[in-house]
C-alpha cells in the first residue's frame, strides 16, 4: 500500500513539476507562437539555459529549450556578471526579434532578465529524422545521433578539418562528416562552445575514417542541418 501512494506521490508530483513548466508570464510567448510569428517582428519568451557559447563586448550567445522546443539567442545584451549567473538550466525571460540567417532560426538584438526556475532538458535521438524535414522541427535542440560512421573529409583521408575547407589551425573550429544509411552530413564542434582541449575536441581529433560513433549536440542549421557537436562516444 506504501508503495502504491510512494508511486502515485511521485506522478502528482512530476504532473505539477510539468504544468509549472508549461506556464508562461503574461506577454510571454509559448513555443508554438514563437514558431508561427514572422521574421523580424518581436518576440518575447521564457526559457532555460542549456549552454553558453560566447561573450563578447557585452553580448551573449547561448543555446536554450524549454520543454516544447529550443531558442537560439545569438548576440544578446549582457554583462559579463551576468553570464555568469547563465549556468545550465537557468531560466530566463528574453525579448528580442526573431531572425534568420542560412537557415538558422534565432533571436537577435535581445534583452533579458533572470528568473526563478530550472530545467535541463533531455536529449531527444533524432537519427532516423536524417535526410527528412521533420528534423527542421527539432532546430536548436539537444538532440543525439547514434551509429554514424566518419567518412573521409578530403582526398588524403583525413577524419576532420579545421575550419570548413581547411584552412585553420588547432583551435580553429572542427567540421568532420559521418554517414547513415548512405547518406553524408557534415557535423561541427564549434571551438567557442567547446575549444581546444575539451574532451569532445580531442576526441574529434582522435577519429579515423570508418569509425561508428555516437554523437550529441545541439542541432544547429546552417544552409541545412549542421549540428554543434558537444560528445562523440564508440557506437554503443
Amino acid at each position: 500500500m506504501k508503495k502504491v501512494l510512494s508511486v502515485a506521490l511521485a506522478l502528482m508530483l512530476l504532473a505539477a513539476c510539468g504544468a509549472a513548466l508549461a506556464e508562461k508570464s503574461e506577454g510571454v510567448m509559448t513555443y508554438a507562437e514563437y514558431a508561427e510569428a514572422e521574421l523580424e517582428t518581436e518576440v518575447t519568451v521564457e526559457t532555460y539555459v542549456q549552454a553558453k557559447q560566447s561573450w563578447w563586448d557585452g553580448k551573449a550567445t547561448v543555446y536554450t529549450q524549454d520543454e516544447d522546443g529550443a531558442y537560439f539567442i545569438y548576440n544578446m545584451a549582457c554583462s559579463e556578471e551576468d553570464y555568469a549567473k547563465l549556468v545550465e538550466g537557468a531560466k530566463i525571460k528574453v525579448t528580442g526579434y526573431k531572425a534568420e540567417w542560412s537557415g538558422e532560426v534565432e533571436i537577435v538584438d535581445a534583452t533579458f532578465e533572470l528568473e526563478e526556475g530550472s530545467y535541463v532538458a533531455p536529449v531527444t535521438d533524432v537519427t532516423d529524422l536524417l535526410g527528412t524535414d521533420e528534423l527542421a522541427a527539432y532546430q536548436n535542440q539537444k538532440v543525439a545521433f547514434k551509429g554514424m560512421t566518419v567518412e573521409a573529409k578530403n582526398d588524403e583521408n583525413a577524419a576532420f578539418l579545421y575550419n570548413w575547407d581547411g584552412s585553420g589551425e588547432d583551435g580553429n573550429d572542427l567540421y568532420f562528416d559521418v554517414s547513415k544509411d548512405g547518406a553524408t552530413y557534415t557535423f561541427t564542434v564549434e571551438s567557442y562552445l567547446c575549444g581546444a582541449g575539451t574532451e569532445v575536441y580531442e576526441a574529434v581529433k582522435a577519429l579515423n575514417v570508418g569509425d561508428v560513433i555516437d554523437l550529441e549536440g545541439f542541432l544547429y542549421w546552417y544552409e541545412g542541418v549542421n549540428p554543434h557537436i558537444t560528445m562523440v562516444t564508440p557506437a554503443a
